[in-house]
C-alpha cells in the first residue's frame, strides 16, 4: 500500500499531488541592503517543486517587520520582480507555492530597524537572549509598544503585501502566526499587556490576529490565504495561561472567513492537533518542530489518523529537494548541515543531490558539502517556523 502522504489532496480550493508541503524555513540569503531575495532563489524553490505545496521563507511586510540580515522583503516593485522569477520557475516545474508574511515585532533589533530604532511589539516587555545582526549577536532590547496609529499600518502593510505577492505570481500567502512572531505576541498573556481594544481580555488578544486575516482575504480572496499558529509553543519566550481557550476562540472567529488552510504547528504541552482539528472543517496542514525532523512515519500516522490533510516538512526539505520521491521510493535522506542553513552562497542552498542524480553515480546517499555560512551560527528562532 502506497504511503497515505502520497494521495493527492482535492477536498478543497487547494488542490495538491500529494500530501507532503514544504514548511517554511528561513535561509538568509536575500540582499540585505534591497530585500531583493537570493538569484539561487529561483532555483532552490523549482528544484522543491514536487511539494504538494511550498510555503515560502517568511517575508517582511514592511521594514518594521525585518528579523534580521539577509530576510527577503515584498514591499517594493523591486522584490516583487525578484519573486516572480522565483514564482515562475516554481509554474514551470509544476509547482504551488504560497508566500509566507511574516512580521517578527519584537524579534529584531535597532540595527535592521528604520533609522535604528527600536522594534515595535503590542506591549513594551524585553525578550530574553540575543538575536543575529548584521554587526554579529546583540542582546535583545526592549521594544517600544505600538500606537493605535501602528497598529493599523501594520494590518494595511500586510493586506498590501498580500497583494504584491500576488502581482509576484504566488498562489497564495500564508498569514505567519506561530512562534512567538508578532501575531502570536499579540495573543501571549505575557508579551500582551495593553488596556486599550488590543489587549486585556481573550477578545482583545485576539483582535489583531483577527483583523489581519481578514484584511488579507479582503485583499486577495479567502481561497489564497493561509494561517499558521502554534499554539502553547514557548519558542521565543511566549507564556500562553490557556492556550486551548484562546485557539478554540481564534478558530471560532476564522471559520466563517473560510480560509483555504491552517497550518498548526504542536510543540507545546497543549495537544492542538486533536483538540483543533474537529473543530476546523477545511484543509488543516500539521507540523512537529522537535529537536529533529518529523519522520515519515510521524507524517503517516497524522493523515491516517485524521488529524491532518497535509503535513509539512522543512529540515528535511532543506536537504532533499525530491522530498516525495525519497518517501515513495523509502530511499535514505541526506542528512541537513545546520550551519549551512543560514545565508552564504548556493552551498547547503541547491546543491544536495536529489535521487535521480544519486542513482545515476553523480553522488552520494548523503550529500557531502563545504563551504562556510557567512553568519556566525544560527538566528535565534529561526529554523522550521
Amino acid at each position: 500500500m502506497s504511503s497515505p502522504l502520497l494521495r493527492p489532496y482535492t477536498e478543497g480550493p487547494l488542490r495538491a499531488p500529494n500530501r507532503i508541503a514544504m514548511a517554511p524555513v528561513t535561509r538568509g540569503r536575500a540582499d540585505d541592503r534591497t530585500g531583493v531575495p537570493h538569484p539561487l532563489a529561483a532555483t532552490y524553490y523549482s528544484q522543491r517543486a514536487t511539494a504538494g505545496l511550498i510555503v515560502s521563507e517568511g517575508i517582511w511586510p514592511s521594514p518594521t517587520g525585518k528579523g534580521g540580515p539577509g530576510i527577503p522583503g515584498l514591499a517594493t516593485d523591486e522584490q516583487v520582480a525578484g519573486w516572480r522569477a522565483v514564482t515562475s520557475a516554481v509554474h514551470a516545474a509544476g509547482g504551488r507555492i504560497f508566500a509566507q508574511l511574516w512580521h517578527v515585532g519584537r524579534l529584531s533589533h535597532p540595527l535592521a530597524q528604520p533609522g535604528g530604532r527600536p522594534p515595535v511589539a503590542p506591549s513594551a516587555v524585553r525578550p530574553p537572549g540575543t538575536v543575529h545582526t548584521a554587526e554579529g549577536r546583540r542582546d535583545y532590547v526592549t521594544p517600544r509598544a505600538m500606537t493605535g496609529a501602528e497598529i493599523v499600518e501594520t494590518i494595511e502593510a500586510f493586506a498590501a503585501e498580500a497583494r504584491n505577492a500576488i502581482r509576484a505570481g504566488f498562489d497564495g500567502v500564508e498569514v505567519h502566526g506561530a512562534n512567538g512572531y508578532l501575531i502570536q505576541q499579540f495573543i501571549a498573556d505575557n508579551t500582551n499587556r495593553r488596556a486599550d481594544r488590543h489587549g486585556g481580555s481573550r477578545t482583545g488578544r485576539l483582535r489583531f490576529a483577527i483583523e489581519v486575516v481578514e484584511a488579507v482575504i479582503d485583499a486577495v480572496g479567502a481561497d489564497r490565504v493561509g494561517l499558521r499558529i502554534s499554539p502553547d509553543n514557548p519558542e521565543n519566550d511566549i507564556a500562553e495561561r490557556d492556550p486551548q481557550g484562546d485557539y478554540r476562540a481564534l478558530l471560532d472567529a476564522l471559520r466563517p472567513l473560510g480560509p483555504a488552510y491552517l497550518h498548526i504547528i504542536e510543540r507545546g504541552r497543549y495537544c492542538a492537533l486533536a483538540d483543533l482539528r474537529p473543530r476546523w472543517p477545511g484543509m488543516l496542514i500539521a507540523n512537529f518542530n522537535g529537536p529533529r525532523p518529523m519522520t515519515r512515519q510521524a507524517g503517516e500516522h497524522l493523515v491516517e489518523a485524521g488529524l491532518a490533510d497535509m503535513v509539512s516538512y522543512g529540515r528535511l526539505f532543506i536537504a532533499n529537494p525530491d522530498l516525495p520521491a525519497r518517501f515513495a521510493a523509502g530511499a535514505p535522506l541526506n542528512e541537513p548541515i545546520p550551519d549551512l542553513f543560514y545565508g552564504g552562497d548556493g552551498t547547503g542552498y541547491v546543491d544536495y543531490p536529489a535521487l535521480s542524480s544519486v542513482r545515476a553515480g553523480s553522488g552520494r546517499g548523503q550529500v557531502e558539502l563545504t563551504g562556510q555560512s557567512r553568519h556566525d551560527g544560527r538566528f535565534s528562532g529561526y529554523g522550521e517556523h
